[in-house]
């Protein structure tokens, strides 16, 4: 199965995503479906890459078209037809082009496909692979989401601002008359009331034909298809307001005389109200998507490369892995390498966090999207598109914010069916006015206003549109959610279990003691231990290995290397087999430990790991490392503790070394000595009585708890199958990004909850207002036009609410940080 995306237009309300997701669901070969009203996208599943095309078409013919772009790819090396026929068949054979025409005279390639589902790299780089580079000439790929919403914006105010300049006379004409006795005795005697309706036929009329068209035209449309949206009950309700009116005017005979009445200003005042929602609503959508904009953004497009020794400049998207790239001071830095000359410092604080900038020089990995200082470097690129770590990055933020959570298929399964039911209950509404003995007129302005005040936009808008601003400013405050589900579930944690090595502490171990018994010489032993734990990849193992080093010995070569997980390495030097590891691995190999056992106690007990080491079946030494406390970990967990959660530390360290570790940093629940695939038992001890449970680590070795976790949280800097185990990623490393993630899913689910009071409490109070429930008590009946201003401003107050969110800023402990003690007692080497 490939997963797609696709950009979706003709989406108004939360019915529409809904019959998109139905119409996805009706065919064959597609599963897992996600349809985001908010960004307009619907990703989905497909078992075949060759039926995307069918899939389009299919939704162009419900009235939901997949978005297109065009591009031009200038391509060299083209020297017969043969090759147009070479390119135009590679281009056609990709998932999602829709049509191509490749010019050998213009050595070009014009190039229709299918937004989200292909990009122009993707095309650049299939062209590259039969042997022809390529580059963008001109690009209408569709301008960004934020570029999009803000032309629609300017459209809508322009054409709202027409259909006010038109309605203003007739809301003149009509509610001046209403309002003003001597107004009305005015236009009489001078006009006449007759020459006014027609003047108000005609305006409203233009209007409607005018900048009402689109409610008509999509309205309707939806209408024929069985599948009435927002636009049909607008275009209803305006569509009877003015034919009642228009009857009235030119063929009064047909209504009672008491009925006789025009609404050609509510018909008006309809359009003009709900355009200015409508363009409030575009302005605030665009301010939903800013964070993924800041993101690509920071993307360049043109890139000096060095190649034969010449200095070309080549667009970003047409770079390969290993070429050489060339980058100026102040220049953004094109994608992810290795430094092989040159010596500044980077501004890398998209990344850390950190507003300082990092000394960088020959053998120093930089990351693309990050900004060149002072200096000018030369650098190898290692990772490209896509794969780089800010091409990652604005991918979990568009699956994040593309995300469904459970709560929304309720919402889902509503507002599929809301506007059929407002049509019947507009129906109905009416017809009781009639049957009650009312007159024509107030019943008809029941019904219409019924149809006008009900808002399935703002119960659509209510969920995507805060994941996507919550899940965006996540990522600007350094926290991606990889899964959306992960949002709703982080916002009700009760446990935060932390890994200790590399989470809590640094991960960056230093041998502090190496106690050698009797028959063993230190610097000989030691040798041989690093020897063995050079092969290796365990950050104690490293330390080790730094100390022979820095002491100057020389390394012998090891063979018959073996790890054990979690207990400990064996491995030859030379005739001489050693065994390096915990208690228990000694235990197991046979060796005898206790001239050390109570040396290893002391140790543990000043927060030291300590292991030993055997040399041919006899105990040689105990080997002591000491990791340092991060210093943001305890004010995270004491603020993690303030806030009602609950923290635990896992570790493979002995119990005494653990709880050492716990009762500095007052952590509750403490699990020592546990292996690696332990951890996952632990996590479920600690899910009793239904809790639920978040793990925070950084290894290879914590992707199976990362995974088995109702929240994964993986350190950014640690491995990729940590990361790509996780839900949510903390890009910096920093631990606070732990409270900068609960701090936002509980927000964000805050705002959600909010929005849907306020959607589903909006439609459920002021439906039976608009239908009249009042009006016997009070005699108060709500007009139309006030109908369309509350449906106006329902959705723009959910988008409004949503944007809060972009104010977010880190809620840390009031207290100072403080630095951990480092009281470490040594222990006297035995000689």
């Amino acid at each position: 199965m490939a997963q797609t995306t696709l950009n979706v237009d003709g989406m108004s309300c939360g019915g529409c995503a809904a019959r998109v997701k139905n119409v996805l669901s009706s065919l064959d070969g597609v599963s897992d479906i996600t349809v985001n009203l908010a960004s307009e996208t619907a990703l989905f599943s497909i078992d075949h890459p060759d039926r995307l095309q069918e899939i389009a078409r299919t939704l162009d013919l419900r009235g939901y078209p997949a978005r297109k772009g065009r591009v031009i790819l200038s391509i060299a090396s083209m020297s017969c037809a043969s090759c147009v026929g070479k390119v135009e068949k590679t281009l056609n054979s990709i998932s999602g082009v829709v049509a191509v025409t490749v010019n050998l005279a213009a050595e070009n390639a014009v190039i229709e496909y299918l937004q989200g589902a292909v990009t122009p790299s993707d095309l650049i780089a299939a062209i590259s692979k039969i042997g022809h580079s390529a580059d963008i000439a001109q690009e209408n790929a569709g301008r960004s989401r934020v570029e999009r919403k803000a032309e629609e914006a300017d459209n809508l105010r322009h054409i709202a601002l027409w259909a006010a300049l038109l309605t203003l006379p007739v809301f003149v004409l009509e509610m001046g008359a209403h309002l003003v006795p001597a107004f009305h005795m005015f236009i009489k005697s001078t006009i006449g009331t007759q020459t006014s309706w027609i003047i108000q036929f005609i305006l409203t009329s233009i209007v409607l034909i005018g900048p009402g068209r689109l409610f008509f035209v999509r309205g309707l449309s939806a209408v024929l298809r069985a599948a009435p949206d927002m636009n049909s009950l607008v275009a209803m309700g305006t569509g009877t307001a003015w034919l009642y009116s228009t009857i009235a005017t030119f063929q009064p005979q047909l209504i009672p005389e008491g009925a006789r009445a025009v609404y050609f200003e509510a018909a008006a005042m309809i359009v003009v109200l709900i355009l200015i929602g409508r363009w409030l609503e575009a302005r605030a959508k665009g301010r939903t998507g800013a964070a993924i904009e800041t993101l690509l953004g920071l993307r360049v497009q043109k890139v000096r490369i060095l190649k034969n020794g010449q200095i070309l400049e080549i667009h970003a998207d047409t770079l390969d892995v290993g070429d050489t790239i060339i980058v100026r001071p102040g220049e953004r830095i094109a994608t992810d390498g290795m430094i092989t000359s040159g010596v500044s410092h980077v501004d890398e604080s998209m990344i850390t966090g950190e507003p300082v900038p990092v000394s960088k020089s020959q053998g120093d990995i930089i990351t693309g999207g990050t900004i060149n200082g002072t200096g000018s470097l030369t650098f190898q690129a290692s990772r490209v598109g896509a794969d780089t770590t800010l091409g990652q990055i604005i991918r979990m933020v568009e699956e994040a914010q593309g995300a469904n959570l459970p709560i929304q298929g309720l919402v889902d399964r509503v507002t599929l069916w809301f506007v059929p039911v407002i049509i019947v209950t507009a129906f109905l509404t009416t017809f009781i006015w009639l049957l009650i003995g009312a007159e024509l007129s107030l019943g008809l302005i029941a019904g219409v206003s019924v149809l006008i005040i009900a808002c399935p936009c703002a119960m659509g808008l209510a969920t995507p549109t805060s994941i996507m601003v919550g899940t965006g400013r996540a990522a600007e405050m350094g926290v991606l959610f990889r899964k959306g589900d992960a949002l709703q579930k982080l916002s009700t944690v009760d446990i935060v279990a932390f890994d200790k090595t590399g989470t809590i502490t640094e991960g960056k171990p230093t041998l502090t003691d190496l106690v050698v018994t009797a028959e063993f010489d230190r610097n000989h032993v030691l040798g041989l231990i690093a020897a063995v734990e050079e092969r290796s990849e365990h950050p104690i193992a490293k330390a080790i290995v730094q100390s022979a080093q820095s002491k100057g010995i020389t390394l012998p070569t090891a063979s018959d290397f073996f790890s054990v997980p979690g207990r400990g390495v064996s491995g030859r030097v030379g005739h001489q087999q050693l065994f390096i590891g915990t208690e228990t691995y000694m235990i197991e190999q046979g060796i005898d430990i206790t001239p050390l056992m109570q040396t290893e106690l002391d140790l543990t007990k000043c927060r030291h790991t300590a292991f030993y080491a055997a040399i041919d079946g006899l105990l040689a030494a105990l080997i002591a490392v000491s990791d340092p406390i991060k210093s943001e970990s305890r004010e995270v967990i004491s603020t993690l503790q303030k806030q009602g959660v609950q923290v635990a530390m896992i570790t493979g360290d002995k119990p005494e070394t653990a709880n050492s570790i716990a009762r500095d940093l007052k952590i509750e629940h403490v699990f020592g000595g546990v292996l690696p695939d332990g951890k996952v038992a632990v996590l479920d001890d600690l899910r009793a009585d239904g809790r639920t449970v978040a793990f925070v680590g950084d290894g290879i070795n914590d992707a199976p708890a990362l995974a088995h976790a109702d929240v994964g949280i993986a350190i950014g800097t640690g491995t990729d199958v940590a990361i790509e185990s996780a839900d949510v990623v903390l890009i910096s490393g920093n631990l606070q990004g732990v409270i900068k993630a609960v701090q936002i899913s509980r927000l964000t689910m805050a705002n959600i909850r909010q929005n849907l009071v306020w959607a589903f409490g909006y439609n459920i109070a002021l439906i039976p207002i608009a239908a009249g429930v009042l009006y016997p008590a009070f005699g108060l009946l709500l007009s139309p036009v006030f109908a369309a201003a509350a449906m106006a401003l329902s959705s723009v107050s959910v988008l409004s609410n949503s944007l809060r969110l972009r104010r977010i800023s880190p809620a840390l402990a009031a207290e100072k940080r403080r630095e951990v003690p480092g009281d470490r007692a040594r222990v006297q080497t035995a000689q």
